[in-house]
């Protein structure tokens, strides 16, 4: 189904692709270029180039393709599912599965298992993603919330734009936090040096992420955090930018670390309202079993 976004600039800045990719936060940036170049995004009724800078008061109109039929490979590969109705699944994902496929992981992800066990997955997001309203890091284990419909898939995303879905993650961190709490509003975006990286930057996007310290180690910190704004390698990024690298992080993490699969990052905690009952449901996982024998041996050499 043909799907057209229709915005009113207000105070939002820069390029169009960037402030649409803002608009829209289950969609990539990368997709929306290319509906940039495919034509399909109008500005005050003229179609425009991917470098247009908006300005207050244009009239946006972006028209979405329609999903073509997908053709990656269903796979039987075990999936965790914590709950599943007709409208929506949560998947307890595991350290090590990448959630939808990309250049170099076309097999074995997340959505690769989706299309083996569920018939029906929502469209939106398109050929490579379906269902996938939002996404962890390959080495972040837990929690993620699937759409089964469109419908569904539209009010979940929407949940998550105006910051009403629940998100908690748990993580150990080098270092020992002073603070029992803490908020970090640092704006993220593409590293200048590496595009594979985010970073702390001046014009980047929104993000905010709360911490509260729960156990102190020799030279560790266990921690929760709270997600605000879901930006790609958030608490990762945050966590360094202050000091406390995540444990066991390949890319912003300290070479020296503690051994595992990744990083020791965890989506423990998920909540959002049904798209169709209206009811609040609330998910929890338990940490995975390396993530609890390294506690257990922090604790025992403290």
């Amino acid at each position: 189904m043909t799907q057209i976004y229709t915005f009113t600039i207000n105070e939002e800045k820069g390029r169009i692709d960037k402030v649409l990719a803002e608009l829209l936060p289950t969609h990539s940036r990368s997709q929306i270029q290319q509906w940039v170049k495919e034509g399909a995004v109008y500005v005050n009724d003229e179609a425009v180039k991917q470098n247009y800078k908006v300005k207050s008061g244009d009239l946006i109109q972006a028209t979405e393709p329609d999903a073509v039929p997908l053709e990656i490979i269903a796979e039987d590969i075990p999936l965790d599912i914590v709950y599943e109705d007709e409208d929506v699944m949560v998947v307890n994902k595991p350290q090590g599965m990448v959630v939808h496929p990309s250049a170099g992981h076309m097999t074995g992800t997340l959505v690769n298992a989706l299309m083996y066990h569920v018939k029906d997955l929502s469209g939106i997001n398109g050929v490579i993603r379906p269902g996938i309203v939002h996404r962890i890091d390959k080495d972040t284990s837990g929690l993620l919330m699937v759409a089964k419909n469109d419908q569904a898939h539209e009010k979940l995303a929407a949940q998550l734009k105006d910051k009403t879905s629940l998100r908690e993650y748990v993580a150990l961190v080098h270092g020992e936090i002073p603070h029992e709490k803490g908020t970090i509003d640092a704006p993220l975006g593409r590293a200048k040096e590496d595009r594979k990286k985010q970073a702390i930057i001046d014009d980047g996007r929104p993000a905010v992420t709360h911490f509260t310290v729960i156990e102190q180690f020799s030279d560790f910190t266990l921690v929760t955090l709270k997600l605000e704004t879901g930006r790609t390698h958030q608490i990762r990024v945050h966590m360094r930018y202050i000091g406390y690298p995540i444990a066991g992080d390949p890319t912003y993490g300290p070479k020296k670390t503690l051994k595992g699969n990744g990083q020791f990052l965890h989506a423990k905690t998920l909540g959002f309202k049904h798209p169709t009952t209206g009811e609040f449901l609330t998910f929890e996982a338990p940490l995975p079993t390396i993530f609890e024998n390294t506690l257990e041996e922090l604790r025992n050499n403290n």
